[in-house]
């Protein structure tokens, strides 16, 4: 086995306390961020960060892939991490201030262990593509939604 990281970053428009209260909210804001790979997004437990436990499909090469995942909340505001129950992968949402907290840098990561074996640079390739593809996306949902929310609580 080996490990593997894919992530992707992008400033988002708003403040980090915002930005973060969107994804942690599982009943309601990450839904609005999640891309048209995802199918479905359902909470088992908790709703709003550590301890809620979330359920969610994943299109992938025409099938459809799901996935239960705990929340954890190492550093609340800042990083907020989903751990899939069945295979260990690890997905980050970092927040950190930006242009004097006006703004968020943002990066989504996972780590996952990909198979020892010939297939493994074919493995890594295709992960790293998928992935950072639909972290782009996301992130640029994430910047939509945030701004909306930005400018309907100065208004």
């Amino acid at each position: 086995m080996t490990t593997h990281r894919v992530f992707a970053t992008r400033r988002v428009a708003a403040r980090p306390q915002l930005v973060y209260d969107i994804i942690a909210d599982y009943t309601d804001g990450h839904r609005l961020i999640l891309p048209k790979v995802f199918d479905g997004l359902d909470v088992e437990q908790g709703g709003v960060g550590a301890g809620t436990v979330i359920r969610f499909g994943m299109r992938v090469l025409g099938k459809v892939r799901y996935t239960r995942a705990h929340v954890e909340e190492p550093s609340p505001g800042r990083l907020l991490t989903e751990r899939d129950f069945d295979t260990g992968a690890v997905t980050s949402f970092l927040v950190e201030p930006a242009t004097g907290g006006a703004q968020s840098d943002v990066t989504i990561s996972t780590e996952l262990e990909l198979p020892g074996g010939a297939l493994v640079r074919l493995q890594r390739w295709f992960a790293t593509h998928f992935l950072r593809r639909v972290y782009a996306e996301e992130l640029g949902l994430l910047d939509t939604v945030a701004r909306r929310r930005s400018a309907a609580s100065q208004g």
